[in-house]
């Protein structure tokens, strides 16, 4: 029930099933029909979606009778926007205009996310002859991170250090704490694996568009002497290829899977994910066992003893929980950040209030 009545997927949404049959499946994609406080007006992809307000929703009218979603890519161009007044929030600010935001009486600086999970995959460990096939090189590259510093070079400080890529809020999640900053240990465990004076450790690939912090993550682990190359790519490039499972040596990987700590673990976890480039014969039975437990404490323990696993495999390093700094302009009194934790939008929408003149 997590994959289709959760944002897991899209696999369940419910649909109006006479107008579908009506109007057909492109027809619902030009006016789509949904239960929500808002009704579609207009969608120009890659643009703009113009919604508005639906006068008789059940559970409150929305305070805000028309909503305009801009998609802007750059994020000196949205705060740019901000400052003129051309849009009231603007989301995901680099550090750069986020200060600035900061800075402007008139505008708010506001954080929210924490869905996300930033983490390293190791994606040679599966091949014995590399050495990121050794546990202890990749317990090395872990405790070579200051994952605090990171947070504040990227994000003010919001993204708060996970040991997991399953945040503790989450329903199954086994708390884990963060691998601590420690360059020394990272640098003994590389010469008991058999590299005193570090290795070429290959290509860092960076999930697009954080390429500073790829940059930092590459200076921290050549620092206990593991050279890393970052090779930037277009996010739908590196999504393709790493899917495809074409990337080599290590990847600043993310995942936003909703629901529960099965749910997260679904694509990176077991050796059938679409991302996971191997697996454990003994994490993959465990996975498809929990699946079939219906009992909720039983399922728990199981799930309990896969994140154990994999953390004492040091399958993953992870790095942190993802929180944004966003810009909140002056009509804006209530902009519905994080009223659905972990959810980072606006929501619920008719939450949203203007101030009053």
């Amino acid at each position: 029930m997590t994959f289709y009545g959760t944002l897991v997927s899209g696999a369940s949404w419910v649909v109006p099933k006479k107008f579908v049959e009506r109007v057909g499946d492109d027809g619902f994609k030009k006016q789509p029909i949904g239960l929500g406080p808002y009704k579609f007006v207009s969608h120009a992809p890659g643009i703009e979606l113009v919604m508005e307000a639906f006068e008789g929703y059940w559970r409150k009218v929305p305070a805000v009778k028309r909503l305009v979603f801009k998609s802007v890519p750059d994020s000196i161009t949205r705060a740019a926007m901000l400052k003129r007044g051309e849009v009231d929030v603007a989301y995901l600010l680099d550090v750069p205009q986020a200060q600035e935001v900061k800075r402007d009486p008139n505008l708010r600086l506001a954080f929210s996310g924490g869905i996300a999970a930033f983490f390293l995959d190791f994606l040679d460990q599966w091949d014995p002859k590399s050495p990121w096939a050794d546990r202890r090189v990749r317990l090395a590259a872990n405790y070579a991170i200051d994952r605090r510093a990171l947070s504040e070079a990227e994000t003010l400080g919001a993204s708060k250090p996970a040991g997991s890529i399953v945040p503790r809020n989450f329903e199954f999640a086994l708390p884990i704490e963060p691998y601590p900053y420690d360059p020394g240990k990272a640098k003994q465990l590389l010469a008991e694996a058999g590299y005193p004076k570090g290795f070429d450790g290959g290509e860092l690939h960076q999930l697009p568009p954080y390429f500073s912090m790829g940059e930092s993550i590459v200076s921290y682990l050549g620092a206990v002497g593991i050279k890393l190359k970052m090779r930037p790519m277009e996010r739908a490039a590196y999504t393709s290829a790493l899917q495809a499972k074409k990337l080599r040596g290590l990847c600043v990987c993310a995942t936003a899977a909703y629901g529960n700590a099965a749910s997260r673990m679904s694509e990176h976890v077991p050796s059938t994910g679409t991302y996971a480039y191997g697996g454990y014969p003994d994490i993959d039975a465990l996975y498809k066992e929990q699946a079939l437990v219906t009992d909720r404490k039983k399922r728990e323990a199981l799930l309990h003893q896969i994140q154990q696993l994999v953390h004492e495999r040091v399958r993953f390093g992870p790095i942190w929980d993802y929180v944004w700094p966003s810009g909140v302009g002056p009509r804006v009194e209530e902009p519905a950040l994080m009223l659905i934790n972990p959810y980072p939008w606006s929501a619920p929408l008719e939450e949203v209030q203007l101030r009053r003149n």
